[in-house]
Order: structure tokens, then C-alpha cells, then sequence
């Protein structure tokens, strides 16, 4: 008989530990997604770079079920510089919350993990963990149609007055 007690196990995310840093790091999209997520494990080196030499905030975590991760995402917080200038076209960087990546491994797509660990992080960032901000930002290809969507869904608001050619189609959502 098959055990289907990580079945039942509720998603959860789990900040990256030296227990899960090389199982997050083995997660991989589908070969036709690749174009629209970095690696893993340029994205945990991102977060470190991040965290250490520019002192921004930045969360990293597993998205698990049970103890097994089955994606990947990756929360910033005031992405944005400060040059002591006025904000730029890109005011959504500064004093928000971001999310940076986010990904589900292809062995684990289509069974609503990416609706519920996107819950999950908005849960996480109202709670304000680096401090308030009124907004949080995110981008994807704008080919991505199930990302779109699913942005859509939480109510993440394009805004194309922001996109660059051949670049990533910004979304905001009010906190």
C-alpha cells in the first residue's frame, strides 16, 4: 500500500538550509519553460549577492510539501537604488516587495502547488517582514499565459507602460 502521508502534508515554505539548498537547486521546469525562469542555483547566488554586498533583504525559500521540495521562490524587498535622485521609471523597485522567482518543478506542475505557494507568499509578505510598503511587483515573459493568468488571478495589475522590448512585462498588486 501506498503512503500518501505527504499527500495530506499541507504546502509550506521553508527558508533554504544546508538540508534543502541542493534539492532546490535539482528543481527544473519543463525544457519549454526554461526561457522564462533563471536556475535555481543562480538564484541562490543572486540572493546571497544581494543580501551580502548590497544589503538588501532578500528571502529565499523552498516550497515544500511535506518534507520533499517541490519548487522554488524567492521574495526581495527595496530591489530598487538610492541615488538620492528622484524615483525613476522604475518606482516599483524602490520600498516594495518583489517577487523575484518563483518556479514549481515540472515533476510537480499541475496539481495547484503554484496557486497555493503564491498564496503563501503574499501571506508572508503582509506580514511586512522587512518593513511596510504599500506594494508588491513582479515580471514574466510576456508569452508566459499560465503566469499571466495566475498573476491575474491574485490581482497583479500589468502595467505596459513600464515594458521594454524584449524584456519582462511588470505586474503590481496592492497591499
Amino acid at each position: 500500500m501506498k503512503d500518501n502521508k505527504a499527500a495530506d502534508e499541507p504546502l509550506r515554505l521553508e527558508k533554504i538550509n544546508w538540508d534543502n539548498f541542493e534539492a532546490v537547486q535539482n528543481l527544473h521546469v519543463f525544457k519549454e519553460q526554461s526561457n522564462y525562469v533563471a536556475k535555481n542555483k543562480d538564484s541562490l547566488v543572486h540572493a546571497c549577492i544581494t543580501m551580502s554586498f548590497e544589503g538588501k533583504k532578500v528571502y529565499p525559500f523552498a516550497i515544500c510539501k511535506g518534507k520533499k521540495p517541490v519548487g522554488f521562490i524567492m521574495i526581495g524587498y527595496d530591489l530598487g537604488e538610492d541615488d538620492g535622485e528622484e524615483p525613476s521609471a522604475e518606482w516599483f523597485l524602490r520600498n516594495t516587495y518583489c517577487i523575484w522567482r518563483f518556479m514549481i518543478d515540472r515533476r510537480y506542475q499541475r496539481n495547484g502547488y503554484g496557486r497555493e505557494a503564491m498564496k503563501l507568499a503574499l501571506d508572508f509578505i503582509r506580514t511586512f517582514p522587512a518593513g511596510p510598503a504599500k506594494l508588491c511587483w513582479l515580471s514574466y515573459e510576456p508569452e508566459n499565459e499560465v503566469a499571466k493568468k495566475l498573476y491575474a488571478s491574485f490581482g497583479f495589475k500589468e502595467i505596459p507602460e513600464h515594458f521594454e522590448e524584449g524584456g519582462e512585462m511588470p505586474a503590481i498588486l496592492e497591499l
